[in-house]
């Protein structure tokens, strides 16, 4: 396994001997990863491999052992609000939007905990996605999917976020659509946002991450850098390459 994994007192978000477990069943065994400063980090693996799991368990949706930090203080120890109000935010897999409000009012709601700045940021957020701005008043309802990952992703940019947890961003996106989400991601790194991303798109999580982990049956088999990564046999197999 790769050594270049950061030490849990240098990193924003650090995760620690991570265990998970429904019923009988046990999801997450003794995960360790970490997120330093200005880093995206993504989290690679089949499906069922944990990686909902182990977001949503950060996202405060779950009980563990172990420890999570975020800015050096337990997660355990601080409310889902808090944590929004800390710059964390969380885009679920399953998006969490309000399909009888407009796409306005969901984005307005990411700026609930902090509407200082909120007419900048939602134009901000238009600038990324001029689609959104095209249908601000439709009912979210009526848009595509991928105009719905486009909303899931801009509602969290109306929180003004310092870190952002990303699941599956990319998952049943067109190839139009999945390039908006690249670009978009890629102006939120130039932002020096630590961004966290479980993905099962090699290539996407590849083509962001600064580092990597991949989660197998609930445990991390490997760590590293894009570059080291794709030369490791085992990931190889894993890529299809």
């Amino acid at each position: 396994m790769s050594t270049t994994t950061p030490d849990a007192d240098d990193a924003v978000l650090s995760v620690e001997n991570l265990s998970v477990s429904y019923g009988k069943v046990q999801a997450l065994k003794d995960v360790d990863i970490a997120v330093r400063s200005g880093e995206t980090v993504a989290v690679i693996g089949p499906n069922g491999a944990g990686k909902s799991t182990l977001v949503d368990t950060i996202g405060g949706f779950h009980d563990y052992e172990g420890t999570i930090r975020y800015n050096g203080t337990e997660i355990a120890d601080s409310s889902t609000p808090a944590l929004i109000d800390d710059g964390l935010f969380y885009c679920t897999e399953r998006r969490d939007l309000f399909d009888y409000m407009s796409v306005e009012q969901n984005l307005r709601l990411g700026s609930y905990l902090n509407n200082e700045g909120e007419e900048e940021r939602l134009a901000d957020v238009f600038d990324l996605f001029p689609r959104l701005e095209e249908r601000r008043s439709q009912e979210t309802q009526s848009l595509s999917g991928g105009e719905k990952q486009m909303l899931s992703l801009g509602r969290g940019l109306m929180s003004d976020p310092e870190f952002l947890i990303l699941d599956e961003p990319s998952i049943g996106l067109a190839p139009v659509i999945l390039q908006d989400i690249s670009e978009a991601l890629e102006s939120i790194q130039e932002l020096s946002v630590e961004v966290l991303i479980c993905e099962q798109n090699i290539t996407f999580a590849l083509e962001h991450a600064d580092r990597l982990y991949l989660l197998e049956n609930g445990a991390v088999r490997r760590s590293g850098t894009p570059d080291s990564l794709e030369s490791d046999k085992f990931v190889e197999t894993y890529i299809g390459g």
